[in-house]
């Protein structure tokens, strides 16, 4: 319709602080990511694109034939959760797990775990990122909420669960009577990998001593993974986080001792996938419940 205005005119007359709190329901939403101004049928485009792929003559004898890609999909091939070579100058998988096993064993306090990852430098993605984001809450806390990698936010502001993740699971804990000042909150890995690319696996064994001994140093009595990386790296299983989550797992930190341990989605997935907030709240209630049964709340 004639009459019908876009974005650009609905806000031409909004205040700053409107303004500010359109953009503030827009990324509680998960819309983070500008596009353009009109339509574009990606579907069409893509179709188009594998329709002039098919019928453009194959000019190299050598190349393999049959092969075909999918509509939309790169002709580059995806890089492995492993990279083959380590950066130059970075020190070998199996000397930096040693070393790193050596370093998290000799820490005997909190404060001298954390010097000792600040100290290491066996795990090179320590020097594309910004702040080392490991660890912080109440040494006396007795729930610990494990998350996976540095998001860009917390990597700039070198604490964990910062910006509108952040926001979002402050409100989780208050849900549940919980603040961050009487939890641990911990990462797998505590370096942001360059480009928000995926940790690969030596470099999550690298990291793995350290949260181990942290685990070992503020024995936590219920423990939440948020995400996949924590929950498959402390509880063994390889299910995909949506089908093990809600689930009670136990985790074996030192000798015979074990803990339960919940699985969840981490506070960024569900801030970008709102349909599953409702199970969240799901798992909250299951903590909770954990947390009275055991004289915790």
């Amino acid at each position: 319709m004639a009459e019908d205005l876009n974005n650009s005119d609905m806000m031409a007359g909004a205040s700053e602080a409107e303004l500010v709190a359109i953009l503030r329901w827009y990324a509680e939403m998960g819309v983070d990511l500008a596009v353009g101004e009109l339509p574009r049928d990606h579907f069409a485009e893509s179709s188009a694109k594998a329709i002039a792929a098919a019928a453009a003559p194959q000019t190299d004898p050598d190349a393999p034939r049959g092969l075909r890609i999918a509509p939309g999909m790169s002709r580059e091939p995806t890089p492995l959760p492993v990279r083959a070579a380590a950066p130059e100058g970075a020190m070998p998988p199996d000397e930096a797990l040693a070393a790193a096993r050596a370093a998290a064993a000799a820490a005997t306090s909190l404060e001298a775990l954390k010097e000792a990852l600040n100290q290491f430098d066996g795990c090179h993605l320590r020097r594309t990122a910004t702040h080392l984001v490991f660890a912080e809450g109440s040494p006396d806390a007795k729930v610990m909420f494990v998350g996976g990698v540095p998001g860009a936010e917390d990597d700039r502001e070198g604490r964990l669960f910062a910006g509108a993740s952040g926001l979002l699971f402050d409100r989780m804990l208050k849900s549940i009577g919980l603040t961050r000042a009487n939890v641990h909150l911990v990462n797998v890995v505590p370096w942001r990998p360059a480009g928000g690319k995926a940790p690969t696996l030596p470099e999550i064994a690298i990291c793995m001593p350290f949260l181990q001994r942290y685990l070992e140093l503020t024995e936590p009595q219920i423990i939440a993974t948020l995400g996949g990386l924590p929950m498959q790296q402390l509880t063994g299983t390889r299910d995909p986080i949506t089908r093990a989550r809600g689930k009670w797992f136990e985790i074996a930190v030192s000798g015979s001792q074990k803990l339960p341990a919940i699985a969840m989605f981490d506070p960024e997935y569900l801030r970008k996938s709102p349909a599953t907030k409702k199970h969240a709240w799901s798992d909250l209630r299951a903590l909770k419940k954990k947390l009275i049964e055991t004289g915790l709340a």
